[in-house]
């Protein structure tokens, strides 16, 4: 392959590798492409310093126009509105003060609480993570504790489920 050959190629792979980077997260396939770009423009002033400087002024002008197009068009396509967030975030809470008014109410287990499960505490199916052992469904539980949006309760009656030998 000669240096032309590899130089178009670099330039091929860094722009399809920068393109892939929108739906494949991690970070990794951007870094490549751009390697691959950063790669090209070093080769390209082994071909001239004409084509070097061009080159780089490409790849500074694409990213800008690339940058431009992501954030102008690319959430108004169908593919922008699959994967990015819906609203601004500004409306997101965390949990109200109801959920710190479930510490000392009792309930009942739905599932099995192995440690985590789901419970029906004043009326209402909660998803609950057992204090230390497991809970049986059906067994009364009481909430000990409100930690962020996890709910962490404890049997109310005493009684347990020990964990068998094919659930371990």
């Amino acid at each position: 392959m000669n240096s032309f050959s590899l130089y178009l190629a670099l330039i091929l792979a860094g722009v399809v590798m920068l393109g892939a980077e929108i739906y494949v997260p991690g970070g990794i396939l951007g870094v490549l492409g751009f390697l691959c770009l950063a790669g090209a423009v070093a080769i390209g002033f082994t071909l001239g310093p004409m084509v070097g400087w061009l080159s780089a002024a490409a790849v500074v002008l694409g990213t800008a126009v690339g940058v431009w197009v992501w954030i102008r068009w690319f959430p108004n396509t169908r593919a922008g509105r699959k994967i990015m967030l819906g609203t601004n975030g500004r409306d997101f809470k965390a949990p109200s003060e109801e959920w710190r008014a479930l510490v000392g109410m009792t309930g009942e287990a739905v599932t099995d609480l192995r440690p985590a499960g789901i419970a029906r505490i004043a009326g209402r199916r909660v998803d609950v993570t057992a204090e230390g052992t497991w809970i049986e469904a059906g067994r009364p539980i009481r909430v000990v504790a409100v930690e962020g949006v996890r709910v962490v309760v404890r049997s109310a009656d005493g009684t347990t489920a020990a964990p068998s030998a094919g659930d371990r």
